[in-house]
């Protein structure tokens, strides 16, 4: 969890080697990761296409079930840490509360999450890669025992690395680190470069493996200012929408732990695979982490009410996901709900006022920063992350007005950011003390400081 007694500071230029061979590293497991997982997610399509539906529903409720089942021992069994995200565990491990044992959440997080989302379950893959990403950076400073500020820049760049792997998205993963890691993260000038040469390490191993180009292209056309109005009240909506997102995943979580207690830690995600798997056949819209169907819904003419029962359904199904503690984040399944919510309003507006045709789908890549704000409550993260997602770089005003409302409604209606609330919750059923996230300066910033002065000397 901190660097041996042993340890030593690193030179700057060894430093900075670590943090290339992190993003180097992470790219390349990152992305293999995300191949193989695309591939295990088209088995229950080529099964409705060669089987009957008598046949095909059975088959893949069971195995999805199987499946969901397998991820999930594999977590309780080997590394509890792996399950879920993994975000708020770095974190945890960037402040001190929490271990970062590499050699059993390595593995654990690959092939459990897997095992996750080839399943259908309705999780993204950005989780396990960041959680991937600074394992390798623990493997890796295991061995070269580099001082406790270092070793902590490079949980940093790791989770960055892995980010950028994970959406191709090199600029969003650095903004994530500094913004949503702000009361971990060792700020300095040398982590602060650290973090930046993973993220681009990682992203041209990416490219150079899966292809250049925004993972979700679309295509969009530039607003009129006088619609930009409506970009302020999707922002204030989605702020609102995103406590509930945090409140009903919380809820979710709490509900299955006391369930498992009372039966067995296995009977929910048994049975809640084998419904998963019915609707991978029966509708599998409200499946899966849902990066292919936002291309599929800005593509397809979908009603107004479609697509608000959508995010009803995909809302349920991504409680029910997460909370079976199997290895899986929750980027993808907001920027999916976001999109289907920016597109029903945005579908309202073009039907009420004329001119309006290019907004739905501006609605829906606005709406995907602004959810992600509210939710995890990185505006400048939202921005920049659908905008590299999408490559959509000339809707920068709507989306940036719709990421700092949804952020300040968030404030005033005194929600907290998901992976804030998730770590406290791990620490509390840990038995933990919750670290203060008011305070200006923390114990573990204090050490810090603590050891530049010992690394300085």
């Amino acid at each position: 969890m901190t660097g041996s007694p042993a340890s030593t500071r690193t030179s700057d230029a060894g430093f900075y080697l670590l943090a290339m061979l992190v993003g180097t590293l992470t790219g390349a497991l990152g992305t293999t990761f995300h191949l193989v997982a695309d591939r295990l997610l088209v088995w229950h399509r080529a099964l409705a296409a060669v089987a009957p539906m008598e046949w095909a529903l059975p088959i893949a409720a069971v195995s999805t079930s199987i499946m969901v089942v397998a991820a999930v021992f594999l977590v309780r069994r080997f590394a509890p840490e792996a399950g879920g995200s993994g975000v708020q565990e770095i974190e945890g491990a960037m402040e001190g509360v929490r271990p970062l044992r590499w050699r059993r959440v390595l593995p654990v997080k690959f092939f459990g999450g897997l095992l996750s989302i080839g399943s259908g379950l309705v999780v993204g893959r950005e989780g396990p890669t960041i959680h991937i990403g600074a394992s390798i950076a623990a493997s890796l400073s295991d061995a070269v025992r580099p001082g406790l500020v270092e070793r902590r820049g490079l949980y940093a760049a790791g989770a960055a690395a892995g980010l950028a792997a994970a959406f191709n998205a090199p600029l969003a993963a650095v903004l994530f680190v500094i913004e949503e890691t702000r009361r971990q993260f060792p700020y300095s000038f040398r982590t602060y470069m650290g973090v930046a040469i993973a993220a681009i390490f990682s992203t041209i191993v990416t490219e150079q493996i899966a292809g250049i180009g925004p993972d979700l292209a679309i295509r969009s056309s530039m607003v009129a200012p006088h619609f930009l109005i409506g970009f302020a009240l999707l922002g204030a909506l989605l702020g609102l929408f995103g406590l509930v997102f945090n409140w009903l995943l919380l809820w979710s979580l709490d509900a299955v732990l006391a369930l498992g207690k009372v039966t067995s830690p296995y009977l929910f995600p048994a049975v809640w695979g084998l419904l998963l798997g019915a609707l991978l056949i029966v509708f599998p819209a409200a499946t899966t982490g849902g990066e292919t169907l936002i291309l599929a819904l800005v593509a397809e003419h979908w009603t107004v009410a479609g697509l608000f029962l959508l995010v009803l359904l995909r809302l349920g199904t991504t409680m029910a996901s997460y909370s079976t503690g199997a290895p899986g984040g929750i980027f993808a399944p907001i920027l999916t709900l976001a999109t289907s919510t920016g597109l029903a309003i945005g579908a309202a507006v073009a039907y009420l006022v004329p001119g309006a045709e290019g907004v739905p789908i501006a609605f829906a890549i606005a709406a995907m920063g602004g959810l992600f704000t509210s939710t995890v409550r990185a505006p400048m993260v939202g921005v920049v992350l659908v905008l590299e997602l999408t490559g959509s770089f000339e809707l920068l005003l709507p989306v940036f007005i719709t990421c700092i409302v949804s952020n300040l409604v968030a404030e005033l209606l005194g929600g907290q950011p998901i992976y804030e609330q998730l770590l406290a919750r791990t620490l509390r059923l840990a038995g933990q003390p919750v670290p203060d996230s008011t305070s200006d300066h923390t114990p573990v910033e204090l050490g810090w400081e603590r050891e530049r002065e010992k690394s300085d000397t």
